[in-house]
């Protein structure tokens, strides 16, 4: 048999299957972990991704999560504030506030942070296209509160080419978005060290149907181009790899992805070192993991629990170092505080009750997970190098390979699931007669009104010509190629929207068409 990415799945393992042993822990190239002691020595960052209607409502939540355990936020949009539209505009009707929290300006900001210190809380953001605009804003509402922004902790996504292969939450074209993902590596590094500059995406490309292997070849072929985007403007590298973070999925196949991530660590410290990286720190691979949205079903949803469970262990057991665990309910709607709850309670039992935190590398040294940790790295490497033939990532993407290697993957996956060759307890074997559970969490359609009040007011009160000047700055940073970053600032101290500013470089960058 074979696993979903391929490889030959044998009866049994044994001594002879073992590859060349690997160093230890916190050695490289960090195959099994990038610390010496692992969670030994602190666990990985708890987090739960929240975001939805208002700010004030998610601010709710944020202190929920806080009060119950949390040790890192992560922030979810809504979609018009991921392309770049404010709630008043006609094209972010029925999407305002759904599958996120709307934040249109600094004052939003304020809001969804109030009461909660932001040098003392990590935040993650997962922001992509809009993702200058959000840091600016993030900034903007530290520097009030009276935080420096040099010991801000976190993360911004800002990875815009998983956007054009697996999601489609772009505005502008690739080049354009390169130059302003490597403005804000620049920017960063002189103004806010301690934040990690991007967050490169392997989750989405997974939840659109890829492989495992497909996974880690796209990100980090695509981990590869901003690197390389980010040395052609003159950056070091052993700078910038210390800044660098990556995000994957967490999926069913519990062994497949240990392989997954431990192939993906040894990988990353080898494309480093290929590109000139010589402190070891700079090689390392930093990755947040979240069990899989995709694995989810609404027939007879506690079943979900069992599944987050399977997959928070794998990312656990794959050395993660941060982690999102889904609610049983997110197949049917934004989770509740009760699934909010038993999600995060998930993590905590694996952590202080299952002992799979109390060694590096539990898995080290197994037969069949050192044997599959070999074949996922040789797989990878096989697609890697047919994206190197193209040139790389950005144009890998034009010609649309790696879109069409996941809806390949995507569908024949489906095909199983029709066909049974693969098994979903209670979707396609083991069903129920039992009625779907009600929805039980629905955001309001009135959110765009009570949003829209408030950029009116914003509106109102702001200086007008200041704001302006600020938008004006925008254009001809844009067109003379500044850093845009201290423009955004300026502008968003001014009260300028993220739809205006947005709009501002659309005039000078235009809109990718796919």
């Amino acid at each position: 048999m074979k696993n979903d990415s391929g490889i030959e799945i044998k009866k049994v393992y044994g001594p002879h299957d073992l590859p060349a042993a690997e160093p230890a822990p916190g050695t490289p190239p960090y195959t099994r972990g990038i610390q010496e002691d692992m969670y030994r020595g602190k666990h990985w960052t708890m987090r739960q991704y929240a975001g939805f209607s208002t700010a004030e409502e998610s601010n709710k939540r944020y202190r929920f999560l806080l009060d119950h355990g949390v040790t890192g936020l992560s922030v979810a949009f809504d979609l018009p504030t991921q392309i770049g539209y404010d709630s008043d505009d006609p094209l972010a009707e029925g999407e305002v506030g759904k599958v996120g929290v709307a934040i249109d300006s600094i004052e939003d900001m304020e809001l969804l942070f109030d009461g909660i210190d932001l040098e003392k809380v990590s935040t993650s953001m997962t922001i992509n296209a809009t993702g200058f605009i959000l840091l600016a804003l993030y900034a903007a509402v530290a520097k009030k509160k009276g935080a420096s922004i040099a010991a801000l902790n976190g993360t911004i996504q800002n990875d815009i080419l998983k956007e054009y292969a697996a999601r489609g939450t772009y505005i502008y074209p690739p080049q354009a978005s390169m130059r302003i993902i490597t403005d804000i590596f620049e920017w960063c590094s002189k103004e806010m060290p301690k934040w990690n500059t991007i967050s490169i995406s392997g989750y989405h490309i997974r939840e659109a149907g890829s492989t495992a292997a497909q996974e880690i070849a796209f990100t980090l072929s695509n981990g590869k181009a901003y690197v390389k985007a980010a040395l052609e403007k003159g950056m070091e590298i052993n700078t910038l790899g210390k800044r660098l973070s990556f995000f994957f999925n967490a999926h069913n196949d519990l062994f497949a992805e240990v392989a997954k991530f431990r192939a993906a660590r040894k990988l990353w410290c080898s494309i480093m070192e290929e590109l000139g990286a010589t402190d070891p720190k700079a090689t390392m691979l930093r990755f947040h993991a979240q069990t899989g949205g995709s694995t989810l079903t609404q027939q007879q949803p506690l079943n979900n629990i069992a599944r987050v469970t399977i997959q928070a262990l794998s990312a656990v057991l794959g050395g993660t170092q941060s982690l999102h665990t889904n609610g049983y309910d997110e197949a049917l709607n934004l989770p509740t505080e009760e699934a909010a709850q038993v999600a995060l309670r998930t993590q905590q039992i694996i952590a202080f009750e299952s002992g799979a935190a109390d060694t590096a590398d539990p898995l080290g040294g197994s037969y069949y997970v050192e044997s599959l940790t070999c074949s996922m790295e040789e797989e990878t490497r096989k697609i890697m190098q047919v994206i190197d033939a193209m040139g790389g990532s950005v144009k890998a993407i034009e010609k649309g390979f790696m879109q069409e290697q996941i809806a390949q993957s995507a569908y024949q996956y489906q095909r199983d699931i029709e066909t049974e060759k693969k098994i979903i307890v209670g979707m396609n074997r083991f069903q129920s007669t039992d009625p779907l559970p009600p929805v039980q969490f629905k955001i309001s359609d009135e959110i765009r009104r009570a949003q829209t009040e408030k950029i009116s007011r914003l509106k109102a009160k702001r200086d007008a010509q200041a704001a302006e000047r600020c938008l004006a700055d925008i254009v001809t940073a844009a067109k003379d190629g500044t850093n845009l970053m201290p423009v955004v600032l300026s502008a968003v101290k001014h009260y300028c929207t993220l739809g205006e500013i947005s709009h501002a470089l659309r005039k000078v960058f235009g809109e990718h068409r796919q």
